[in-house]
């Protein structure tokens, strides 16, 4: 089976979890502090993960290091199973799956926003207002810094995208005049 199959069964069984008891997005928020920490320390990857240590020993380190994190009994267990079946080196996908999930659930839609510069406070909600307006649902974008775009913004929504860049109206403007120079 597929590593992403298996890592969508593990998110939809969470989902599920959080579904019941209402606590979708407390899942969401300890999925990613764990993830994070996760991440950083190698050396935590590398002692839980190493099939030469005994499974005790392995999940005697996750659990110190659960018990320092304050996580809800059903993140420790869940995360505990990842490590029984030998799935914890998945839990990015994981994640994502769960983001994607969750984001179904709620009726929300990502939104990955490029900008030349920053964007200020107010401009970051009167973009939200209007793309959540275009969707008819709530939008949470995911603002970053392209320097290569000039000026402007892109907008991408799933396989929708909305170029509104210097960089783009430039290659427009190019394409154009080769065409009349052609003719």
């Amino acid at each position: 089976m597929q590593s992403s199959k298996i890592a969508k069964r593990y998110a939809k069984a969470l989902i599920g979890l959080g579904s019941e008891d209402g606590n979708l997005e407390l899942y969401d928020r300890e999925l990613a502090e764990f993830l994070e920490a996760w991440q950083a320390y190698a050396e935590l990857r590398l002692a839980v993960l190493n099939p030469v240590f005994p499974l005790g020993d392995r999940k005697r380190i996750l659990e110190k290091v659960l018990a320092q994190s304050r996580f809800s009994k059903t993140m420790e267990h869940f995360l505990n199973l990842l490590l029984e079946k030998s799935r914890l080196d998945r839990v990015a996908e994981i994640r994502s799956h769960y983001e994607q999930l969750k984001d179904e659930i709620l009726n929300v839609t990502r939104a990955e926003v490029l900008t030349a510069r920053p964007l200020k406070e107010e401009a970051q909600l009167r973009l939200n207002r209007v793309l959540e307006a275009f969707k008819s649902q709530k939008v949470k974008m995911d603002i970053r810094e392209d320097k290569s775009l000039i000026g402007g913004i892109i907008v991408k929504i799933n396989d929708l995208v909305l170029d509104a860049s210097i960089k783009s109206q430039l290659r427009g403007w190019r394409e154009s005049l080769k065409e009349r120079v052609k003719v």
